[in-house]
C-alpha cells in the first residue's frame, strides 16, 4: 500500500487551527495580563468564573489547576466536610479515563468498577443499585465522549440511599439533559479545560461547578493551599489553582463553545447517515436523550467507532492519510497502577476498549476532509493491511 503524505494527513484535531481562530484576541489577552502584572487569584479568574457559572447555570465555579485536581478537590473537601472518610466507596464506570479513578484512589477512597452500556459507553445505570454498600457514598457519572449520562433513575437511586452525585464533566461541556446543562445536574462537577477539549486552554486548568456554597468555600480553600485569608491554613491543601493567562483565554473561548458544539454534531450526523460498513459499529444517542431534549445531548467530544479488529483499520487510515486516536487502549483495571485489579473479569468493557477508534471531528474540519474520512472508511477491508 502507498503510504499517506505526511504533509497532507487530515489531523485528528487540529488545535493550531482551532486557535487560529481567535488569535487576535487570545494575543490582546495575553498582552493585558501581563500588563497587569498580576498573575494568579486575579480579575480574569473572577470574570471566567462568573461567565462559567452563568453558562452552565450553577451559583458556584471554582477554577483549579486541571480537570483530575477538580475531581481530587471535590472529594478531599466531602472528606473535609464529615460527608465521606477514608475506606468509602464511589461508584464509577469501568471504562473511564483513569483520571476519573486516580481522583477517588488519591482520596483513600475505594471505587467501585461498574459496567458501561456496550451502545452509548456510558454507565449502564440500571447496574448501580447491586453495586451499593453500606460503605457507598457516591455516585460518579462519566459523560463520555460528549454525551450526556443521566436519567430519572439515578436521581431516584441517589436520593434513596442519600448518595452524592459528583459528575465528571471534563468532555461535555455545553450538553444538556432536558434543559439543565452538565456540571449543574449533580451536587458538584470536575471539568478539564485540557487544549484538546471542546473549550481548550492553551495549557492545563479545570474548575469545580457547584451549588452548595459550603462545598464551593471548601474547594476554594483547598485549592489554595487549604487557605482562605494568607498564611492561615485551615485545611491541609493543595496547590490547584488557574493562572490568570488561561481564565483570559477561556473567557474568550467559552463565547464561541456553543457554535463549536453545534458544528461538531453536524460533523457527526454526516458520518452517521454516511459511513456504511458492515463490521463498523457507529456511536449511538441514547434513546430517551432524543426523545425528551431537543437540545445537545451529545456534544461530541469524540466520535468514537467500533471495529472487531481495530488495529487494522487504525493502520489503514493512518496509511491512507487519516489521523485516529484510541480512547482509550487500556481500561483501568488492566493498567499496573491497579495491578491488584488486574483479574477483574469486566467483559464489556474490555471489549469496549479492544475495538474503540476515535475519528477526526473538530469545528475546523472542511466539508472535504469529512467526505475523505467518510469514503475511506466505507472502501475499507481487512486484507487492505495485508
Amino acid at each position: 500500500m502507498k503510504k499517506a503524505n505526511f504533509l497532507t494527513m487530515i489531523k485528528f484535531l487540529n488545535l493550531q487551527k482551532i486557535n487560529a481562530q481567535y488569535a487576535d484576541e487570545l494575543k490582546q489577552a495575553a498582552a493585558d495580563v501581563i500588563d497587569s502584572g498580576w498573575y494568579l487569584l486575579g480579575e480574569q479568574m473572577k470574570q471566567f468564573e462568573n461567565s462559567l457559572a452563568g453558562f452552565i447555570g450553577v451559583k458556584n465555579a471554582i477554577g483549579a489547576g486541571n480537570g483530575l485536581d477538580a475531581l481530587r478537590l471535590i472529594l478531599k473537601a466531602y472528606i473535609e466536610m464529615g460527608v465521606m472518610k477514608e475506606g468509602d466507596e464511589v461508584i464509577v464506570p469501568a471504562n473511564t479515563y483513569i483520571a476519573t479513578i486516580l481522583a477517588i484512589t488519591d482520596n483513600r477512597l475505594k471505587p467501585v468498577l461498574v459496567e458501561p452500556e456496550i451502545h452509548t459507553y456510558n454507565l449502564d445505570i440500571s447496574l448501580i443499585e447491586q453495586h451499593i454498600s453500606d460503605r457507598t457514598k457516591a455516585i460518579m457519572p462519566v459523560h463520555l465522549y460528549g454525551q450526556v449520562c443521566w436519567s430519572e433513575e439515578l436521581e431516584m437511586i441517589a436520593k434513596k440511599y442519600d448518595l452524592k452525585i459528583i459528575e465528571d464533566n471534563a468532555q461535555a461541556l455545553g450538553a444538556y439533559w432536558k434543559q439543565t446543562r452538565t456540571g449543574a445536574l449533580g451536587d458538584a462537577a470536575g471539568l478539564s479545560f485540557y487544549p484538546g477539549k471542546n473549550l481548550g486552554a492553551l495549557g492545563d486548568a479545570g474548575a469545580v461547578t457547584t451549588n452548595d456554597d459550603e462545598l464551593a468555600r471548601v474547594v476554594r480553600a483547598l485549592g489554595n493551599y487549604g487557605s482562605e485569608k494568607k498564611y492561615i491554613n485551615e485545611y491541609q491543601g493543595l496547590n490547584s489553582r488557574m493562572d490568570e493567562i488561561q481564565a483570559a483565554f477561556l473567557s474568550i473561548k467559552l463565547k464561541y463553545l456553543d457554535a463549536e458544539n453545534q458544528r461538531r454534531n453536524e460533523i457527526a450526523q454526516y458520518y452517521l447517515e454516511n459511513i456504511n460498513h458492515p463490521d463498523i459499529t457507529l456511536p449511538q444517542i441514547n434513546s430517551t436523550l432524543r426523545i425528551k431534549n431537543s437540545k445537545l445531548s451529545h456534544v461530541w467530544h469524540l466520535f468514537v467507532i467500533r471495529h472487531p479488529e481495530r488495529d487494522r483499520l487504525h493502520k489503514y487510515l493512518t496509511d491512507k492519510g487519516i489521523q485516529t486516536l484510541i480512547h482509550y487502549p487500556v481500561p483501568p483495571h488492566k493498567q499496573n497502577a491497579y495491578r491488584e485489579w488486574n483479574d477483574y473479569s469486566l467483559p464489556i468493557t474490555e471489549k469496549i476498549h479492544r475495538e474503540v477508534l476515535s475519528l477526526p471531528i473538530s469545528p475546523v474540519m472542511t466539508m472535504p476532509e469529512i467526505e475523505i474520512v467518510t469514503k475511506v472508511i466505507n472502501e475499507y477491508s481487512s486484507g487492505d493491511c495485508d
